[in-house]
């Protein structure tokens, strides 16, 4: 027989029902809880300011957003100076009308390489200029343009490899 211990220490048992019910009686006892840490008249005036901005400034935002985030694809394809820059333009527009479900192939079309164009028109990028801009002389313009095409026709004559281009034979 185990002699009578003199510690009053009490079972695992009866500790955790104690525990238990301290616990639900501080999860029963009332708690003063606020809600705002306005009162009266304040409160009245921050929920009338917050009615406006969630009824008026909210949406108004979210649709300038909404439109800044649809005409990306066609500030990126007028920055990479994308021959198709216009027509990226209107799929943008076409996208707002659609809700936004043609956006994705406007941002791909932006940034993709135009290769057929390039085939066509031995170019894979088009100026993108305002109309507004200052245009050079008519006189400058067409002098630019000859120079322009006799290197090019040098460039394919050597190319074919006839040796004296005809340029060269007409300066002679």
């Amino acid at each position: 027989m185990k002699p009578y211990s003199t510690s009053a220490r009490p079972r695992p048992r009866q500790r955790s029902r104690w525990l238990v019910a301290i616990l639900l009686g501080m999860a029963l006892a009332p708690v003063h809880a606020h809600a705002s840490i306005f009162h009266g008249e304040t409160l009245d005036k921050v929920a009338d300011v917050m009615t406006w901005v969630v009824l008026i400034v909210a949406p108004v935002v979210g649709i300038v957003v909404f439109l800044l985030v649809h005409i990306l694809p066609e500030k990126v394809a007028e920055k990479r100076q994308h021959p198709q820059a216009g027509a990226i333009q209107c799929l943008c527009l076409l996208s707002l009308v659609f809700g936004g479900l043609l956006w994705p192939i406007a941002w791909l079309w932006a940034y993709s390489k135009p290769v057929l164009y390039k085939l066509a028109y031995g170019t894979d990028k088009v100026a993108h200029g305002h109309e507004d801009a200052a245009h050079p002389a008519p006189d400058q313009d067409k002098a630019e343009e000859v120079q322009q095409l006799r290197k090019r026709i040098a460039e394919l004559e050597t190319r074919l490899g006839t040796g004296k281009s005809a340029v060269e034979e007409g300066k002679a």
